[in-house]
Formats: C-alpha cells, sequence, structure tokens
C-alpha cells in the first residue's frame, strides 16, 4: 500500500519552484490529476512532466499555495529516476510522478501519474478535525470564487468559515483569517 488512498487525496503539489494545493484521483490502481490550463502548475507538469504530492498537515500552506508563490528556500531538490524534482521542505511524506498529459479542453487538462518515488520523512498521527476539513474546502471553493465571485461560492465558503470557528484550531482559525484576505 502507498501513501495515497483510493478517492481523492488533497495534496501540495510541486513541480519546478512551484507549489499548490491539488487533488490526486487514485481509482482502480490509476494515478490522476485534473488541472486548470493557464496555472503555473499545469504549465510545468506539461513542459517538465513530473509533478511531486507532498503530504502536509498545515492549513496555512494550503491557503497560501493556493494564492502566492513560496519563496525558493521552501523547496527541497530531490533526485528522481534520472531527473531533478521539487519537493516541500518540512512535508511529512511525499510521492514522486512522472507525468503525461492525456487530454486537454479549452479549460483544463488530464494528467495521467505515473509513481516513481514515495517516502516517509516523518511518522504523525492526526486525528481528524473537522476544521482542517472545512479549510480545505473553502480554500477550494476560494479558488474559484476569486475568478468568479460566484455567490453561490460564497455560501460554501462561509458554511465551511462557520465550521472551522467552530471546530477548528488556532491554525485553522490563522488559515481562516488568511483566506478571507485572498478573497476580500
Amino acid at each position: 500500500m502507498g501513501l495515497l488512498m483510493s478517492g481523492i487525496n488533497e495534496v501540495i503539489a510541486t513541480t519546478a519552484f512551484n507549489a499548490a494545493p491539488i487533488g490526486i484521483h487514485y481509482r482502480e490502481k490509476k494515478y490522476r490529476a485534473y488541472l486548470f490550463l493557464g496555472s503555473h502548475t499545469a504549465q510545468n507538469i506539461a513542459r517538465d512532466g513530473w509533478v511531486v504530492a507532498n503530504f502536509i498537515h498545515d492549513p496555512l500552506v494550503y491557503v497560501k499555495t493556493a494564492f502566492t508563490d513560496l519563496p525558493k528556500d521552501q523547496f527541497i531538490e530531490e533526485p528522481v529516476d534520472n531527473k531533478t524534482m521539487h519537493r516541500l521542505a518540512g512535508a511529512d511524506g511525499w510521492a514522486a510522478f512522472s507525468a503525461t498529459v492525456e487530454h486537454r479542453t479549452a479549460e483544463t487538462m488530464t494528467v495521467f501519474l505515473d509513481l516513481e518515488k514515495e517516502l516517509i520523512e516523518q511518522v504523525a498521527i492526526y486525528p481528524v478535525n473537522r476544521g482542517f476539513n472545512s479549510i480545505i474546502e473553502a480554500t477550494v471553493h476560494a479558488t474559484r470564487y476569486k475568478v468568479t465571485r460566484d455567490p453561490d461560492l460564497k455560501k460554501h465558503i462561509e458554511y465551511h468559515a462557520g465550521i472551522v470557528r467552530k471546530c477548528g484550531g488556532k491554525k485553522e482559525l490563522e488559515a481562516l483569517e488568511m483566506l478571507n484576505g485572498y478573497i476580500g
């Protein structure tokens, strides 16, 4: 059994000095990612043919990487199958993939991922925290809301913000404040 579970795994994807939250789909022993064209992540994967899934349990990193770039000192160069990939410093674990674009539409691309290497850097137990889960959900909605200003997305963000305020800890509350700053 690898690090990714069946279903959609929310990770911080890293490419060439770029980090962003994405969902990696693992179904029927196949890995895929569905990316919006125009993002640095999509551009880098199409150009370089690799991506690293970083497992990190810091809600601030999810929010920050959804809206801004991290400094280069937050990345570690990792040699994988004669390629130099970048992973996040401080990740609990990571999985490196070669990536092949399978399909493109006007707005998205589907990427087939082939696992090259995975490593657990630190063993930690994280109990289920609805506040953490809701900050991830609010961040997903916020990335779309920032572009569309769709009032339904704003309602979803507010719903999850209520769960963060009720169930989250200090970091989740700080991440919510950061998220609200990004979406205005």
